[in-house]
């Protein structure tokens, strides 16, 4: 088995206005930290580590907890703007003046939002399986059965890979590989995501979907910095016409997609991936 500095990241806490957030930090230190915002349920524990070391060889690497989600304390917040606002609040409570944003699926989302509020705060963007927001125009409608996973009251690893990756073998493969290589920190059986927290994330999901695909489109357009959205092809959450749909109203924009992999290319091609994340930050 394999071992990854990920897992002997110590965890580290910084206290805000609203709530003590903990956080781990890896690779060296100098240049622009990268901080990396979670999908829906997700905690610092739920990282690959196989992905973080990737980034970490080359850039200094923050991974933190929402507020009120997992070891963070605080009132969850329910909508993209209070994860936003909870995010800053953390980024400031470290003392940083600016960062690069890494947020993949929820996290994508409120990264681009920080990206048009604050723009200030973010040099780079680093969009991973998310949309701009609002319905996509020409987007297939939701798989039934997705929704139905995504809200039940426990999660289990099957669910995960059904939503992550692939129905192929190699897909599947992929999707197991991904929670053995997360079981270590898992096996700790530190905090959960609570109900409220998971609930909160979704109307925030929900609420994101609402928005006119009007404004949509200005939002997008608003967003001054350089971005690399990417997406997989057979994401079975968030359609790869999504990323596609975005690029074509950012300014400055770049467009992977990985054919073979669903909603967690990332995990899947860690080293790939993070080698295109370090090429376009290093930009």
């Amino acid at each position: 088995m394999s071992t990854y500095l990920a897992d002997a990241a110590e965890d580290l806490t910084v206290d805000g206005p609203s709530a003590t957030f903990t956080y781990r930090r890896l690779g060296p230190a100098g240049g622009t930290p990268l901080v990396l915002l979670n999908r829906v349920r997700g905690t610092l524990d739920w990282w690959d580590p196989e992905f973080l070391d990737h980034l970490a060889a080359e850039r200094d690497v923050i991974v933190f907890d929402y507020l009120g989600t997992g070891y963070t304390t605080g009132t969850p917040a329910d909508s993209v703007e209070g994860l936003a606002d909870g995010t800053v609040e953390f980024i400031e409570a470290l003392g940083l003046t600016q960062v690069d944003l890494l947020g993949w699926t929820l996290g994508g989302t409120v990264a681009q939002h920080i990206a048009r509020r604050r723009p200030d705060l973010v040099r780079r963007l680093v969009v991973a399986a998310a949309g701009p927001g609002g319905t996509v125009p020409g987007a297939p409608d939701p798989n039934p059965k997705v929704r139905a996973t995504m809200t039940k009251p426990e999660v289990t690893g099957d669910d995960l890979v059904f939503l992550f990756f692939p129905e192929t073998d190699t897909g599947r493969a992929a999707g197991y590989a991904h929670l053995a290589r997360v079981a270590t920190r898992l096996a700790g059986g530190l905090p959960e995501v609570s109900e409220a927290a998971a609930m909160g994330q979704i109307a925030a999901i929900q609420k994101d979907a609402s928005i006119p695909f009007e404004q949509v489109r200005a939002e997008l357009a608003a967003i001054r910095q350089p971005v690399l959205y990417a997406t997989g092809m057979q994401d079975v959450m968030i359609p790869a016409l999504a990323a596609y749909t975005a690029v074509q109203d950012l300014v400055d924009a770049t467009l992977v997609a990985y054919s073979d992999a669903g909603h967690a290319f990332l995990f899947q091609h860690a080293r790939e991936f993070a080698a295109q994340v370090t090429s376009f930050l290093a930009d």
